[in-house]
């Protein structure tokens, strides 16, 4: 019984998507019909929405290049500093070259330092022969373990 019910509900399920696909298709088709007869129907009326913005009008475009203008104009300086803190503002600072000196010789001191404080790389030559410590460790350890099984 619940397969009898179940091929309901799946059939009543394919006639309303058939139908909305029926309706979609008769908006089209009313939609293409409006072009021929130049008479807009409801559904040529109501246009799509793309997520696109509309264009600016000429006018809006004018306004939009005078305020830009403006504002690089008060960056560049041609016009007044419209506030008075800008006038009375301190000038840059600039670093003396006795300044830079002390500066480099403290990093350079901040590197050695660091430089002294890590161990010093181990060579390629103490790497071999770590390694034949190593193969002669494991030698000894083999006649070991031969001594012991007899």
């Amino acid at each position: 019984m619940t397969t009898q019910r179940l091929t309901n509900e799946i059939i009543i399920a394919a006639i309303e998507g058939f139908e909305a696909q029926k309706n979609r298709l008769d908006g089209q088709i009313a939609e293409l019909r409006s072009f021929l007869t130049g008479n807009p129907t409801e559904i040529a009326a109501e246009p799509a929405r793309t997520g696109k913005r509309g264009k600016f009008s000429e006018a809006t475009k004018l306004k939009m290049k005078a305020a830009q203008l403006r504002r690089w104009a008060k960056i560049k300086g041609d016009s007044a500093p419209s506030t008075p803190a800008a006038e009375g503002s301190k000038p840059k600072r600039q670093l003396s070259e006795a300044g830079r000196q002390a500066i480099a010789e403290a990093a350079r001191k901040r590197w050695a330092a660091t430089k002294a404080a890590k161990p010093a790389p181990v060579s390629a030559v103490s790497k071999k022969s770590t390694g034949k410590k190593a193969a002669t460790k494991k030698a000894a350890g083999k006649k070991a373990a031969k001594v012991a099984n007899e």
